[in-house]
């Protein structure tokens, strides 16, 4: 197998099946924005091969994600804009000049070093994009904030967390994890008066208050919520099986079973879980 070849090769089977005449009508009628869900989607997908050490699945799941990428490169370039090469090249060219350390000069620098290095360089990056969009007539970009940088489509969690840390290395963030719990134990108050209030439009600003304070408690714990509540869903997907089984053995499903009896065989999964009998 030779892998320039086989890369050439998926951008003309990618660039067939956008060909107005010969290809494929769905994904002729793509556009960037339609194909963001699906571009997330595999990326999830790679991440669930990877939770399961499925290396098979891996490999499968990191060609749909590739494809993702040789997709919106071909709408790029079908606008005009830029090619898969120029990708590959951008990406390249970034590799090295981020790593001065491994391709330049700095060879054996310490981990400090290195991190002031990469913030040194990404500061260079953005002065260059200001200067490129001067040069080009564009409208400045804002000036950049400590939030700045960190994108919007990530999993709600995910950047709650992000922007925790941005806030953090500014110093604003709570100095002690207890004082994360006291804030969590505030959101709930304040959650439980809007739900007794009844107005829906504050109820989910309170929700989201609460569950933006349980990201934090989870960054100062060191654990990444996201992971936490994944866990989470597979084990209540698990338990809420087991429930499922045990009724079935009577012909008779969760509809036709009181709350108390299937709360009886939750904690009956908890203990088959624990080793219990």
């Amino acid at each position: 197998m030779t892998p320039t070849r086989d890369i050439e090769r998926l951008v003309a089977i990618m660039a067939r099946l956008r060909d107005p005449e010969r290809g494929c009508p769905w994904d002729v009628q793509q556009t960037f924005a339609t194909i963001v869900p699906y571009t997330i989607e595999e990326a999830y997908e790679v991440a669930d091969a990877i939770e399961r050490g499925d290396l098979d699945d891996l490999r499968d799941e990191l060609g749909d994600l590739l494809l993702q990428v040789v997709f919106h490169a071909r709408m790029a370039e079908e606008a005009g804009a830029f090619g898969f090469g120029d990708v590959v090249l951008a990406i390249n060219e970034k590799l090295v000049r981020r790593h001065p350390h491994v391709f330049g000069d700095l060879e054996g620098a310490d981990p400090q070093a290195v991190k002031r290095l990469w913030a040194s360089i990404k500061a260079e990056e953005k002065k260059a994009r200001r200067d490129r969009r001067a040069a080009q007539g564009l409208p400045a970009e804002p000036p950049a904030g400590a939030l700045d940088g960190v994108p919007p489509a990530l999993p709600a969690l995910a950047r709650a967390v992000k922007l925790q840390e941005r806030a953090a290395r500014v110093g604003f963030d709570w100095p002690d994890t207890r004082q994360v719990l006291d804030k969590i134990a505030e959101e709930i108050e304040e959650l439980r008066a809007e739900l007794d209030a009844g107005d829906r439009a504050r109820l989910a600003d309170e929700v989201g208050d609460l569950l933006f304070a349980v990201a934090n408690l989870a960054r100062h714990a060191g654990v990444d919520p996201e992971t936490a509540l994944a866990g989470t869903n597979g084990k209540f997907t698990r338990r809420f099986a087991h429930i499922e089984a045990r009724l079935g053995e009577a012909d008779r499903g969760p509809h036709e079973a009181s709350l108390e009896e299937m709360e009886a065989l939750w904690q009956e999964a908890k203990r088959l879980e624990r080793g219990g009998s």
